[in-house]
C-alpha cells in the first residue's frame, strides 16, 4: 500500500457504551454517580491515611497508593466520557490519545505490580509479625511504590511510543471508551499482526508474574492462618487477607478476560462493558471494600470528625 496517497488521521472519535446503548441517560447518570462515589472514596482514604497516625503503618501505606491510582485511572476516563456525551463530541485528537493510553497503561501496570507488594505485605505481618516493622520499614515500602511505577511508566512508554508510530488511515472510530493498543491497532493501515502477537504474550506474562506471586503469598497466608491458636486470631487475620483477595479478584477477572483471553473471545460491546468496570466501577469499590469492615478505618473517619483521639502506632 503507498502510504503518499493516503491521508493518514490525526484525530479519533471514541465509540463506548454511551454511544452504543439503548439507554444513554440512565447509563450516563450511572457513570457520574460511580466517579462521584470513587473520587469521594478514595480522597476521603487518602486524607485518613494521611491524618490519623493509627493508619501510619506499612499496609495503609499501600492503600493510599492503591487509591491514589484508582483515582488518576477512574479521572482520565469517566470526566472525558460524561463531557464527550453531554456535549455530543467524542472526538480526541492524536496526542490525547497517546497520552491517555500512556496514562492508562502506567496506572493499570502499576497497580497490577502494588498488588503483589500489598498481598507480600500480609505475608510478612502474619509469618513474621515481630519483625513486621522491620521487614517493612519506610525505605522498603517507598522502593516498592517507586518499582511499581517506575516499571509500569517504562513499560506504557514503549507501548505507546510503538503503537502511535503505526500510520493510522482507516476508519476514525476506536470501538472502545479508551484510548487502548488493540482496538487502536485496528485502524492502522499496516501489518500489525507480530505487535500485536507480542503484546499479547506481554501482557499475559505481566499479568500472571504478579499473579503468581499474589497466590504463592496467600497460600502461605493460610497455611500459618490455620497454625493461629485463638480463633479471635485466625477471624482478624482471614478479614483483613479477605478485602485485598476482594480486590485482586475484581482487578485480575476484568484484567483476564481483557488481555488473556484471544481475541475471538472478545467483542466491542464485551470490552466496553469491561472497560467501564476496571476504569470505573472498581475504583468506586475498591475504598468500600477496604474500610466499610475495617475498624481502623473507621476508627480514623471517627477520629476526624472529633469523636475519638488517635494514638501513633508508626
Amino acid at each position: 500500500m503507498e502510504l503518499s496517497n493516503i491521508t493518514l488521521i490525526d484525530s479519533f472519535f471514541l465509540v463506548g457504551l454511551l454511544q452504543e446503548t439503548r439507554f444513554p441517560e440512565l447509563l450516563c447518570a450511572a457513570i457520574m454517580i460511580l466517579y462521584l462515589v470513587a473520587i469521594t472514596s478514595n480522597g476521603l482514604l487518602l486524607l485518613l491515611i494521611a491524618t490519623d497516625n493509627r493508619l501510619h503503618v506499612p499496609m495503609y501505606f499501600l492503600l493510599s497508593q492503591l487509591s491514589l491510582m484508582d483515582l488518576l485511572f477512574t479521572t482520565i476516563v469517566a470526566p472525558k466520557t460524561l463531557v464527550d456525551y453531554l456535549s455530543g463530541q467524542n472526538t480526541i485528537s492524536f496526542i490525547s490519545c497517546g497520552f491517555q493510553m500512556f496514562v492508562a497503561l502506567t496506572l493499570g501496570g502499576a497497580e497490577d505490580i502494588l498488588l503483589a507488594f500489598m498481598a507480600y505485605d500480609r505475608y510478612v505481618a502474619i509469618h513474621h509479625p515481630l519483625n513486621y516493622m522491620v521487614l517493612m520499614r519506610p525505605k522498603v515500602c517507598w522502593s516498592m511504590v517507586g518499582v511499581s511505577w517506575f516499571l509500569a511508566s517504562l513499560s506504557a512508554l514503549v507501548y505507546t511510543s510503538y503503537t502511535m508510530h503505526f500510520p493510522f488511515c482507516r476508519n476514525q472510530e476506536i470501538r472502545h471508551l479508551l484510548c487502548e493498543i488493540l482496538p487502536l491497532l485496528k485502524l492502522a493501515c499496516a501489518d500489525t499482526s507480530q505487535y500485536e502477537l507480542m503484546v499479547y504474550t506481554m501482557g499475559v506474562t505481566f499479568l500472571l508474574i504478579p499473579l503468581s506471586a499474589i497466590l504463592a503469598s496467600y497460600t502461605l497466608v493460610l497455611v500459618a492462618v490455620f497454625h493461629i491458636p485463638s480463633a479471635q486470631g485466625k477471624k482478624k487475620a482471614l478479614l483483613t487477607c479477605s478485602s485485598h483477595l476482594t480486590v485482586v479478584g475484581l482487578y485480575y477477572g476484568a484484567a483476564i478476560f481483557m488481555y488473556v483471553l484471544p481475541s475471538a473471545y472478545h467483542n466491542p460491546w464485551q470490552d466496553n462493558v469491561l472497560s467501564v468496570f476496571y476504569t470505573i466501577v472498581t475504583p468506586a469499590l475498591n475504598p468500600l471494600i477496604y474500610s466499610l469492615r475495617n475498624k481502623d478505618v473507621m476508627g480514623a473517619l471517627k477520629n476526624i470528625i472529633g469523636k475519638e483521639p488517635s494514638r501513633p502506632k508508626w
